[in-house]
């Protein structure tokens, strides 16, 4: 039987054991839960990965735990600008959004994009257009909204004291994006990123996620990646179709590639995130090098596991 198999993110940051409440924790590992069964139920009966990628990732888009669809976070000036792409791992194909304000479950029109459009990237109007040619129905914007992150952007505006863009954004304020990553009984690879960007972004401001080879990635001949983290550095360092060139041109494996990336190139450079991997024999891996991630996995040989805190914590594997 061909090695199936899924691996999904909800950002990664500062999560820490300590300040999360049982329940909470709870919630959090059951949507993990839902989204990974989601997507896996499609591999399991013969789906494509793109299929399962995208399942999983609007179950967490329309949870509002996490920032991306209905949890996202808020702009500086007060409404949600939603991001997004996937990638087929079998043809390089690729279909991104980003600035989207109306679109549920923008993933959705990312594929569209890859499938239905010559382009790989629509933003803005542009983008919502293309969506209404397509019959994708727009919502309010305040749909996305959850009074955790408005406390959220009030409690950066405190922080700050200021609007200047000059100032560093703290580590609680950069993170949170979801993804998937998969491998069909084909054999094909897909991946695919989700995110509302970062409290308090402005001037139209875009991250990783949406961009091609920076927070999203697959290619059959190697592995498939989705990344969260701060996102000008994850652009900067191409780093999700850098950890897939290391497995093509050095001959490593994933696992090894991921960690060279995320704590050689990262770090050094000040830049924090984490990744899930699945390469082209359905081996998973994540990296990360924050105190903790949301995340999950299930192949055709491994059970589910899900997992929050850095490894060590309680167990995480």
């Amino acid at each position: 039987m061909a090695e199936y198999g899924l691996v999904i993110h909800g950002g990664a940051g500062t999560i820490l054991k300590e300040k999360m409440t049982p329940e909470r924790e709870a919630d959090y590992r059951e949507q993990l839960g839902q989204s990974l069964k989601a997507g896996y139920d499609i591999l399991d009966q013969g789906g494509p990965a793109l299929d399962a990628v995208q399942a999983a990732v609007q179950v967490m888009e329309d949870s509002p735990l996490f920032n991306a669809g209905r949890g996202a976070v808020v702009t500086y000036v007060g409404h949600h600008e939603l991001d997004a792409s996937i990638m087929d791992g079998a043809t390089r194909e690729a279909g991104a959004v980003a600035a989207v304000q109306h679109i549920r479950n923008p993933i959705e029109l990312a594929r569209l994009v890859m499938e239905e459009s010559p382009h790989v990237m629509m933003v803005g109007a542009g983008a919502e257009a293309f969506a209404a040619s397509q019959n994708i129905t727009r919502v309010d914007n305040t749909l996305f909204s959850t009074p955790e992150r408005r406390e959220a952007l009030d409690a950066w505006k405190a922080s700050q004291g200021s609007a200047d863009l000059r100032k560093p954004f703290d580590a609680d304020h950069k993170f949170g994006t979801v993804g998937a990553v998969a491998r069909d009984r084909a054999g094909n690879l897909a991946a695919g990123t989700s995110t509302g960007g970062m409290t308090a972004k402005r001037y139209g401001r875009v991250g990783d996620s949406p961009i091609i080879g920076a927070g999203t990635w697959a290619d059959n001949a190697s592995c498939a990646v989705s990344a969260t983290g701060h996102g000008e550095y994850f652009i900067r360092y191409h780093v999700a179709a850098d950890i897939c060139a290391r497995v093509s041109y050095q001959g490593i494996d994933a696992g090894g590639a991921a960690d060279a990336v995320i704590h050689d190139v990262l770090v050094p450079a000040g830049g924090a995130g984490g990744v899930i991997v699945m390469d082209r024999h359905g081996e998973v891996s994540m990296s990360f090098n924050t105190e903790g991630m949301y995340r999950a996995s299930r192949t055709s040989r491994r059970a589910l596991e899900t997992a929050i805190f850095a490894k060590g914590v309680s167990g995480e594997q």
